[in-house]
């Protein structure tokens, strides 16, 4: 049996405001304001939700409803939902309406897209925690699985993380800490004993999130069937295919008219067409199948680039 694993990430920051050299010392908000920093953060995030977070979400609760096995994930930064709650809240809703049904696993996260693990640990507690507990409050659940911002992670998160009781953390599959090793299995991470790894098939994440729209790509216009073709292709030399990628992928940074959501909505069934082959939350791969190898990352990796 292969498995698919969909996870999304959706994030949107507070702009910073005009600040001026002669306010150093005197003005400590540096985000929120009375100047048009806040309408900026309204018109964007207005902007967001209508390209992609609604058009998004109601197709993935349509492929809910049309196909049991579907499933997908997600992580939702808190000043997304900060600014969902107070711009959009019809868009929060439609969230909390995916994960009522069962088939949406929320992924825990800091809460403000930080980097705080790499420069101050008691600021990282204080965002995951934070951030855990507006996840609960808003969908009535706990993450169990953690992802870094931008996937960055290193051995000390993976331990870190193991502590804290999480069943595994996401990451990127980069070749450079796998060499010749499968991004389709599970890891476990250099100092660790229970903890486990998911990592993002890149080559096939990428190939949705930035090649769909390339014309001048071999593979150009990518259909379902093809990319199905390409994910089947792991069986019996895979167990997972982790397909991580932007939220924001399906609308803004594929537009609409790419028909990047007409390819979404032919994905599941196409996955699906191999009857050894299933979609999965990463708390259920993480769960039924253990770790083929040691995974050592001495220095940060992340998905921003290898």
């Amino acid at each position: 049996m292969l498995s698919v694993c969909l996870y999304l990430h959706a994030h949107q920051p507070y702009r910073v405001k005009r600040y001026r050299v002669f306010d150093i010392g005197k003005d400590h908000q540096y985000f929120t304001c009375q100047d048009d920093s806040d309408l900026n953060n309204q018109k964007i995030l207005k902007k967001v939700a209508e390209k992609s977070l609604r058009p998004t979400n109601a197709l993935l609760l349509s492929l809910l409803e049309r196909h049991p096995e579907f499933k997908v994930s997600f992580s939702l930064s808190g000043t997304l939902l900060d600014q969902l709650a107070s711009y959009a809240p019809d868009v929060l809703d439609s969230f909390r309406t995916l994960v009522a049904t069962g088939r949406c696993e929320m992924i825990a996260d800091t809460f403000y897209h930080s980097l705080s693990f790499f420069y101050s640990r008691s600021e990282f507690e204080k965002q995951v925690n934070l951030h855990t507990e507006r996840i609960n409050k808003e969908f009535g659940v706990t993450p169990r699985v953690f992802r870094n911002t931008e996937l960055s992670y290193t051995n000390d998160l993976a331990v870190w993380a193991e502590k804290r009781g999480f069943l595994g953390v996401l990451t990127e599959g980069w070749e450079g800490v796998l060499g010749e090793r499968s991004p389709a299995f599970l890891y476990r991470p250099k100092g660790c004993k229970t903890l486990k790894l998911l990592l993002k098939h890149y080559r096939l994440s990428d190939d949705i999130a930035f090649r769909f729209s390339e014309r001048s790509w071999s593979e150009w216009p990518l259909n379902a069937d093809t990319f199905a073709f390409w994910v089947h292709k792991h069986h019996g030399n895979g167990e997972t295919v982790n397909l991580f990628m932007d939220y924001e992928t399906f609308g803004e940074h594929q537009w609409k008219e790419t028909g990047i959501f007409d390819f979404l909505n032919a994905l599941p069934k196409a996955i699906l067409s191999h009857p050894n082959t299933t979609f999965v939350t990463p708390t259920e791969i993480l769960l039924s199948k253990e770790p083929v190898g040691e995974l050592d990352v001495p220095h940060v990796l992340s998905w921003a680039d290898t």
